[in-house]
């Protein structure tokens, strides 16, 4: 494929973003082109107030010094939020996925779309005045399927919004009345992206998925169970964006009864509420579910019997649901997220056999099965998905 400029230049900051060319040498070993077109490819990304090029050594080859390429600390972010059940983050996020200033609150998420965004714009905006930044875009990370094109929810369980509600147009009109705006002074792009999408997406391009060529993220979130799939470094989504809905795997057919209307789904039998009840601790007011789970796990594994049988059966029930989705989309690294992170450290040996002795062949017990790495990984994410335009064209900063 013919590499135009403007392809040419998304490419260079998209591997400067992701740390893949930390030097004007490494940008071009990897582009395969002339020195004097990476001069020019950077100058235009410095112009733009994306990048700094530093001219420190930087680790070029045979002693010759490398022009460090780092992303401008001052520069541009995207304005990220999340909604969960029982609360909201929002966040500013600059190139190289770094986190610039973040908010969060605790309270009931509203049935109301609207007034669950609301909140989420108005700390948003507050951050970006304070930090007089550029907003290349936002993007809210939500705890529901989203579909493609449409940006419309589908089966908000876990915070009870109307089914095919707007919800990327109603985080948009939010963040336009408090005056968010792009540098070119219209309204700012917005998207919706499923939280443990952007979760992925934010681990393959900084965390602990970064070079796997397919990478399935499982993670228990504020309620339920989510999957997401990363294949050559795109989300599949399906055929509307409703794909990898992991929490609605059954691994009991008998077993409990779960909002979506099947039994035994990941979601109800391996999810922070499952752990919490099966190791006696009811839910403290105020504090959100998961945090307590992954306090009590980090507490109370493996001293506390019932804790440590608590943890073992959600292993179990874990395990067997990661070794059918292994043996469907047969990735090369896993990686889990939320509770199942804290579970990873505490019980690892426990979840990797129940893993492998549901696995024809022994084939999943030789994929790696990780622990998610970044703390904001969803606000990350939904950061990547407001970015993303950008990252695809830099010209778009400029402002004539």
């Amino acid at each position: 494929m013919e590499l135009t400029s403007v392809t040419l230049t998304g490419i260079a900051l998209a591997l400067i973003h992701t740390g893949r060319a930390p030097t004007r040498s490494a940008l071009t070993g990897q582009l395969g082109v002339t020195r004097a077109t990476i001069g020019a490819v950077t100058g235009e990304l410095r112009d733009l107030g994306l990048i700094v090029v530093d001219a420190g050594p930087g680790g070029g080859q045979q002693g010759r010094p490398s022009h460090r390429l780092l992303p401008d600390p001052s520069g541009p972010v995207a304005l990220a939020g999340q909604v969960h059940p029982d609360g909201f983050a929002v966040a500013l996020v600059g190139l190289g996925g770094t986190v610039v200033a973040r908010r969060a609150e605790n309270s009931p998420a509203p049935e109301d779309p609207a007034a669950a965004f609301a909140p989420v714009a108005e700390a948003g905006a507050a951050l970006l005045r304070e930090s007089g930044r550029r907003c290349v875009g936002a993007a809210v990370a939500v705890p529901t399927a989203v579909t493609r094109p449409e940006g419309t929810a589908v089966r908000a369980l876990y915070v009870g919004w109307p089914d095919g509600a707007p919800i990327r147009d109603i985080f948009a009109a939010a963040v336009a009345r408090r005056g968010v705006r792009d540098p070119r002074g219209g309204p700012v792009a917005c998207e919706a992206v499923n939280d443990v999408n952007a979760r992925a997406l934010a681990e393959h391009r900084h965390g602990a998925g970064r070079d796997a060529r397919h990478l399935l993220v499982v993670s228990a979130e504020h309620r339920g169970v989510g999957g997401a799939l990363v294949q050559q470094g795109a989300l599949y989504t399906g055929s509307n964006g409703l794909a990898m809905e992991a929490g609605h795997v059954s691994v009991d057919p008998e077993g409990l009864p779960c909002l979506c209307g099947n039994r035994g789904c990941l979601s109800v039998e391996a999810d922070v509420e499952r752990f919490l009840g099966e190791a006696g601790h009811s839910p403290s007011p105020g504090i959100p579910p998961l945090d307590e789970a992954v306090a009590v796990l980090r507490a109370g594994y493996p001293a506390d019997q019932r804790v440590r049988a608590a943890a073992d059966a959600i292993a179990v029930r874990l395990g067997l649901g990661l070794a059918g989705l292994i043996n469907v989309v047969n990735p090369d690294r896993v990686i889990l997220g939320g509770m199942y992170r804290e579970l990873l450290t505490v019980a690892p040996e426990r979840l990797r056999a129940a893993v492998a002795r549901r696995s024809p062949w022994g084939r999943g017990a030789g994929v790696p099965i990780e622990r998610c790495v970044l703390d904001d990984a969803a606000l990350i994410g939904a950061a990547e998905v407001a970015w993303q335009p950008v990252l695809d064209n830099p010209a778009l900063l400029r402002l004539s």
